[in-house]
């Protein structure tokens, strides 16, 4: 089970959001992803608890974030609702796409699993719903996703492979890259791995 802690900045000016402290497990029906949420400072900013059955299709989603809380699934598309920090509105909304985004890492990896990319095939256009902080609002977005390349590395606790994906938004033309390893996210624009207690797990 990884365990370990991400650092979160702007992508664009590099200010510190905070870190995210995750661990994350396969199970026998498909993978799991908890985490909290602190501040620059270390106070508590919100959590993530999403799940993926074996097709990578989100199963349970639950957010919190300043007192905003999302609940989602894969239902007739994506289906959630939002809740004000008073607790006194509940906004469901629906839309036909593939999954959740956000700005944890977890979405990267759940979107990858998703895709089951190989190197080498052409792009795939994703779409999914974002939940942008600090009051998780939604907005739809399509992403295209291409396996560049794997690449087996040498480690103490034997062989890593290391997927390298090109990530396009479709509405800016905006590119980046993404390492992934396993269930855990090495670099993402505003993502670096800083602490890792235990191996990346190998998907079956």
């Amino acid at each position: 089970m990884p365990r370990g802690r991400y650092s979160l900045h702007d992508p664009h000016d590099h200010t510190p959001l905070g870190e995210e402290h995750f661990n994350c497990a396969p199970g026998p029906s498909g993978w799991r992803y908890v985490s909290q949420i602190t501040t620059p400072s270390g106070d508590h900013a919100g959590s993530v608890d999403l799940a993926l059955d074996d097709l990578g299709r989100p199963i349970r989603l639950e957010l919190h974030a300043a007192s905003w809380q999302v609940r989602g699934a894969a239902l007739d598309g994506v289906t959630w609702v939002r809740t004000d920090p008073t607790g006194t509105y509940a906004t469901e909304g629906n839309v036909r796409a593939h999954a959740f985004t956000g700005t944890s890492p977890a979405f990267l990896i759940a979107t990858s699993r998703l895709l089951r990319l190989t190197p080498g095939s052409p792009p795939t256009r994703v779409r999914l719903v974002a939940f942008t902080d600090p009051v998780l609002a939604p907005r739809t977005v399509d992403q295209s996703w291409a396996l560049v390349k794997s690449e087996a590395h040498t480690t103490d606790n034997g062989p890593l492979t290391v997927d390298e994906y090109q990530v396009s938004a479709l509405d800016t033309g905006e590119q980046h890259t993404v390492h992934i390893a396993g269930d855990v996210v090495l670099a993402a624009p505003g993502v670096e791995l800083e602490d890792l207690q235990t191996p990346p797990s190998v998907f079956p």
